[in-house]
């Protein structure tokens, strides 16, 4: 499964426009070669170098959950709606973020000022299954409905620093 984006080019620096020092707007994505058999598929969005790559936290801070997206959906339009359903996209769901509020949706690159280069790994996983999940899940709830169900995961890394 190749994973590719206008906005996210692997390894190099995320447009400022999909930050916090941007419109803090979703990027676009876009997938190819899902496997046969996919029912659904599933996009986490973390930075595991929060809050500093010299001292990560046990667990990395999420930035975007989306599940149960169908399988004949092949992209993603720059700036989804922060919607527990995604009307755009039917039976889509939002996961949590790890923000304290606004937490539904896309949330954008905001490393702490002086703390180095974070990573952001988008990972999308093709599942042979819709999974029986609420909107408004956590990522643990997510991997736990994922377990045994993922035929595919392809990822991004972008980076960026204040």
């Amino acid at each position: 499964m190749i994973l590719t984006s206008s906005a996210v080019n692997d390894g190099r620096e995320i447009e400022k426009k999909y930050t916090v020092e941007g419109e803090d707007v979703s990027p676009d994505l876009a997938w190819a070669d899902v496997p046969s058999g996919t029912q659904s598929l599933a996009l986490i969005c973390e930075d595991p170098d929060a809050p500093s790559p010299r001292k990560p936290a046990a667990n990395p801070w999420v930035h975007w959950i989306i599940f149960n997206i169908p399988a004949d959906v092949s992209e993603l339009s720059s700036g989804v709606e922060r919607e527990l359903q995604i009307e755009t996209i039917p039976g889509a769901r939002h996961g949590l973020n790890s923000w304290s509020s606004d937490r539904v949706g896309y949330r954008g690159p905001a490393p702490p000022p002086g703390s180095g280069k974070h990573r952001y790994f988008f990972r999308l996983f093709a599942l042979d299954s819709v999974l029986d999940l609420e909107a408004g899940a956590t990522k643990q709830q997510l991997l736990d409905q994922m377990t045994g169900h993922v035929l595919a995961e392809s990822q991004l890394v972008a980076t960026f620093e204040r």
